[in-house]
């Protein structure tokens, strides 16, 4: 299996610990690793992977290449311009099929945390198996604990074709949901988390963008020898319209088997989400860095290089750097990317 991590973001709902020139991928925000080495680190303990390749904006190439170790230089690939997940997919699969159409290539996002090594390599073992089983398109969803609203979800039917190889036919993917439809997608049981984690045979992937995404495919197909040969590919790609992988060609293809994977997962997209996962004190509160909280439950104290001190108040996440301060409700941890686009909008490019 040759893996697929995806590095391009810049993690903007983490502002203002996660910047443009260094996102939440490069950052150490659990543990002593970055989320991308993490990541890389989960796929190297696996038998089945023989190579891993990553996707990543032309200006984070060089600190990719110089802080990840366990990837060849010539594996980490330059997108000219962010154009979302299809192209950037579809730009590593086309490059595949000019000498491996035939393996199974698995795609990951840079920073998630797993925790359940093992049955983490069992889903990905299991997707391995219906990829070259047929003309297959795999996906990975979390059974949810929760009826969380800043996932996308996926409906399987369990009624066609169950258990087939592990695995069961997906009927439908969901947008991020309001919280009574996420309410009653839990309550229905045939409804997972959308993980963002796909694997299909290469030559599988190539016929269903020529199906579904064909305009595209018709790109790539001039991009792959030049990216092959160390070519510029600027003028093609600037020609390439941005979309997303589950617009344009999941939801649209009728052969998709979604695996549940028994892990436990979070994608750490907000604040929030990376208080669940860190270990509270006595009070709930979570402190990085040089902080105290007095009087005050259920906050999370991010401080870099200055102590931060909160009294009196609750269910606060507060962000200190050296140039910046966040202070938000818990609740309301979505709408930092709301403020970076603020900060984009009334010219303050050095904050972004």
């Amino acid at each position: 299996m040759k893996c697929v991590i995806l590095a391009g973001g810049s993690g903007t709902r983490f502002w203002p610990y996660s910047r443009y020139n260094r996102p939440k991928q490069l950052l150490k925000i659990v543990g002593n690793q970055s989320m991308l080495q993490m990541t890389v680190d989960r796929l190297l303990k696996i038998k089945k992977v023989t190579d891993i390749y990553i996707i990543t904006r032309k200006d984070l190439k060089d600190s990719v290449i110089k802080e990840i170790s366990g990837v060849k230089s010539e594996n980490i690939i330059a997108e000219p311009s962010g154009k979302n997940t299809a192209p950037a997919i579809g730009l590593v699969a086309a490059l595949l099929g000019l000498t491996e159409p035939d393996t199974v290539m698995g795609v990951f996002p840079a920073d998630h945390l797993i925790v359940g090594h093992r049955a983490f390599s069992k889903a990905i073992n299991t997707a391995d198996r219906i990829a070259k089983k047929g003309e297959n398109l795999i996906t990975i969803g979390i059974r949810p604990t929760s009826p969380s609203t800043a996932y996308g979800y996926i409906q399987y039917d369990d009624t066609d074709e169950k258990g087939y190889l592990g695995a069961h036919r997906v009927k439908t993917f969901a947008e991020k949901p309001h919280k009574d439809l996420a309410k009653r997608f839990v309550a229905s049981g045939d409804f997972v988390w959308n993980a963002g984690m796909f694997f299909w045979k290469v030559s599988t992937f190539l016929s269903a963008m020529d199906l579904y995404m064909p305009e595209l495919m018709e790109s790539l197909n001039e991009i792959a020898p030049r990216l092959q040969k160390g070519k510029s590919f600027q003028q093609q790609w600037d020609l390439i319209e941005p979309e997303s992988i589950d617009y344009g060609l999941l939801e649209k293809a009728k052969n998709i088997y979604g695996v549940s994977g028994d892990f436990k997962w979070n994608d750490i997209g907000s604040w929030n989400a990376l208080y669940d996962v860190l270990t509270s004190n006595a009070d709930n509160n979570i402190i990085q860095g040089n902080g105290k909280v007095l009087d005050g439950k259920n906050n999370l104290i991010q401080s870099n290089g200055k102590f931060t001190a909160v009294i009196g108040v609750s269910n606060l996440v507060v962000v200190n750097t050296e140039d910046a301060t966040l202070v938000v409700p818990r609740d309301k941890v979505e709408d930092v990317k709301e403020l970076v686009d603020f900060l984009k909008n009334s010219g303050n490019q050095e904050l972004i």
